[in-house]
């Protein structure tokens, strides 16, 4: 009598370097592919970091137009070598109860994640199979340094991204990736028997209206275009990177932080990748990228409530404006006047990613600027990027702010003007997405950019312990 093994997918939509997958091949039992959709609990709820609640946070629009299309290229790397993915929606704990019983799996198999309410769901279900003579194990495969691991001289996280990152270049290099399974070496589990939910149920792409037209026109979501990506940039961007990657017009950047997102390529292809490409200056600098994200998740495993509170107490009493709807629509729609922020938004909306540099100018214009909460630029950046990510966004909001670790200055203002003379001389970025500047149909600005720094500077020196 076979046992099956259940691969629990979650933010790692790929077949290669699948830890878990790797596991239930090397187990020998057919393997039985889930994946369960769980968004039951208030993120924002005072209560949603108790011990018995799982509190994920829901998913913004863009970022369920790119899993809907990521579960199809992934049932279909899947439906290569004989395997099915079963979709369910419900409390992932019930779910997995429910699918371990329908299939009479003997083990359970998935990839860790780093926020609290998901290492608090995992760790009760892992009990739970245990309690019933199943195998539960989780691996290592989405980041190269697991957050524990890597501590100060007393024992304590970082802080501070550069000592960080230099702690985990002292450690033994990161695994070579694992290859993708052969369809020879795999063995499926009567899908049929197991029930799925159809994906189109789940109401993941947008009716009316239609805003995921241009993100449509720029991504193609799953694995294969994943590699495709990474080969392109590894080949025609990463000579070019450290000294272009900060101007938005110019096409050198990875483009790989979605696939990273949602796992359709791990860290540790990337890492050898890069590592192995002929550009050694562009790859430091690339990797080093790759650091933030690693000292992200660092931050988040350590201050589970990065996304919600300020890691700095001294700004719970910062000064901000009461939120106009006006003001932060014409900011979120990117007609406040001032052209590489409305150029920043609107590739945005339009594309569902945005240019680095210009994020930071996006959100210091939001921030210091219009005085208002980072959290409100948060919240719309996680909804409509399609990279969207639990620790990044939320870290990279508040280094802007101030409120975080290894934050910005308070006193440091990016001045969108400055910016767009030094980063988009000859107006490519500008004109591409604001082609009405300059003519009277461009708004006036919502707000002078060198009373709003008075302001602003004014406002952090209010509060202490900066």
């Amino acid at each position: 009598m076979t046992s099956p093994s259940i691969v629990w997918f979650r933010d790692d939509l790929r077949v290669a370097d699948h830890p878990a997958l790797h596991a239930a091949v090397e187990r020998g039992e057919p393997i039985a592919c889930v994946y369960i959709f769980d968004e039951q609990t208030d993120y924002t709820d005072t209560d949603v970091f108790s011990e018995n609640s799982p509190g994920i946070r829901p998913l913004g629009g863009a970022a369920k137009w790119w899993l809907h299309h990521s579960l199809e290229a992934l049932a279909g790397e899947l439906a290569a070598r004989g395997l099915t993915l079963t979709l369910r929606s419900g409390p992932a704990a019930t779910v997995m109860a429910d699918l371990q019983r329908e299939s009479e799996a003997g083990a359970v198999y998935w990839n860790r994640r780093y926020g609290l309410a998901e290492r608090e769901l995992d760790t009760a279900i892992k009990a739970s199979l245990k309690e019933l003579g199943v195998e539960a194990k989780s691996f290592q495969a989405n980041l190269l340094f697991e957050p524990w691991t890597v501590q100060t001289g007393q024992g304590a996280p970082f802080r501070v991204f550069t000592p960080f990152w230099r702690a985990c270049l002292s450690t033994p290099a990161p695994r070579h990736p694992l290859p993708a399974p052969a369809a020879d070496d795999v063995t499926g589990f009567d899908g049929a028997s197991l029930a799925s939910d159809d994906l189109a149920d789940w109401q993941f792409l947008p009716t009316r209206p239609d805003w995921a037209a241009g993100i449509r026109d720029t991504w193609t979501p799953g694995e294969k275009a994943a590699h495709a990506d990474m080969i392109s940039f590894e080949k025609d961007g990463l000579g070019d990177y450290q000294k272009q990657r900060d101007f938005p017009a110019q096409d050198v950047t990875s483009r790989l932080s979605a696939r990273l997102r949602w796992g359709e390529l791990s860290p540790f292809q990337v890492w050898h990748g890069v590592r192995d490409a002929s550009s050694k200056e562009g790859a430091a600098s690339f990797l080093r990228e790759v650091g933030w994200r690693e000292f992200a998740y660092h931050l988040l495993f350590h201050w589970p409530r990065l996304g919600i509170d300020n890691m700095k107490p001294a700004f719970d009493s910062f000064p901000w404006n009461d939120p106009d709807p006006e003001v932060l629509g014409r900011w979120q729609q990117g007609q406040t006047g001032i052209p590489l922020v409305d150029a920043g938004m609107r590739e945005l909306w339009q594309t569902g990613v945005m240019h680095n540099r210009i994020r930071m100018v996006t959100a210091s214009f939001l921030i210091k600027n219009l005085l208002l909460d980072w959290r409100l630029g948060e919240a719309w950046f996680w909804d409509t990027l399609v990279d969207a990510d639990p620790a990044s966004n939320t870290m990279n909001w508040q280094w802007v702010a101030g409120s975080g670790a290894d934050a910005a200055p308070y006193f440091r203002v990016f001045n969108p003007e400055l910016q767009a003379k030094k980063f988009d001389g000859h107006g490519e970025y500008i004109n591409q997405y604001v082609p009405e500047v300059g003519t009277p149909a461009y708004p006036e600005p919502i707000v002078d950019l060198g009373e709003s720094r008075k302001r602003a500077l004014a406002a952090y020196e209010t509060i202490k312990g900066l």
